[in-house]
């Protein structure tokens, strides 16, 4: 996908000076609740991805975690995955040692945080996320996709990503704002692609979507123009990758945090928009 600037976040201000104190604070601009860690001693994660089941053992059996957790340390730990990934264009201008820093800092959050258990904290999905980092984005394709269409040789800038969740009508939103360039002297063409879906929890923290549809709106200059609902190709021209449907585990969920991890492994980072 194209390029955006460095994420920033009105929530700077409001920091509490327990979250000044980490060592990198200025760069992770976000304010942060307390979060209730959990006693996981020995743990293994049941992940369901593409209809299989995979055992993936967490990393939490070296180092236990105590139900007396600092929230301090939850709250650096959460400065500490943002500080890794900011600067990073959501995952667009990222090295390997810079995956390998993002990767380090989630584990270590994920690790603290314990299980995710969404048939009980459903309610903190509720919301409008804004993506700041996605490790597909190395990829250096539109979308993160592998393989996909190269950043640069097509004319669209990619503008936020967002994911609208509504844990009552079950509605998943993949939420894109896009730019396509346009012959001088005619402005770009700025619009906004929503992508609807439904989505059920699988087990306790997978969560599986199913697409419905893709509605772009016009925006800026074009905004008065109505919106455009794309045709859904029927089931027998989609290419076998293409199902309409995905999977992936919550690995970390607060009030204004969301870490998540795709099919393939993907990991990536919301806050509450």
């Amino acid at each position: 996908m194209a390029t955006t600037c460095l994420f920033t976040h009105p929530s700077l201000s409001r920091l509490s000076s327990s979250c000044s104190s980490s060592s990198s604070s200025s760069r992770a601009p976000l304010l942060f609740s307390s979060q209730k860690c959990y006693q996981r001693r020995t743990l293994t994660r049941q992940t369901r991805i593409g209809g299989r089941q995979k055992s993936r053992a967490a990393s939490l059996d070296e180092a236990p975690v105590s139900r007396d957790v600092d929230p301090g340390r939850v709250t650096s730990l959460k400065l500490n995955l943002l500080t890794a990934v900011s600067g990073l264009n959501r995952g667009l201008a990222a090295s390997e040692e810079d995956l390998k820093r993002a990767e380090s800092a989630a584990k270590e959050l994920e690790a603290v945080g314990g299980v995710v258990d969404l048939t009980r904290d459903l309610d903190k999905l509720q919301g409008r996320w804004k993506l700041i980092y996605s490790s597909a984005f190395s990829s250096r394709t539109l979308g993160g996709s592998r393989p996909g269409p190269p950043v640069g040789r097509l004319p669209i800038t990619l503008g936020q990503v967002y994911q609208r969740i509504d844990v009552l009508s079950k509605d998943f939103d993949n939420i894109v704002e896009l730019q396509f360039g346009a012959p001088w002297p005619i402005p770009p063409v700025e619009a906004t692609a929503t992508l609807a879906h439904k989505f059920e929890v699988i087990g306790t923290s997978n969560i599986k979507i199913t697409f419905e549809k893709t509605t772009v709106k016009p925006t800026g200059s074009f905004s008065q123009l109505p919106p455009l609902d794309v045709p859904r190709l029927p089931d027998g021209l989609r290419p076998p990758s293409n199902t309409g449907s995905g999977e992936f585990e919550v690995t970390y969920l607060d009030s204004d945090m969301r870490v998540t991890r795709g099919d393939r492994g993907e990991l990536r980072v919301f806050v509450i928009s």
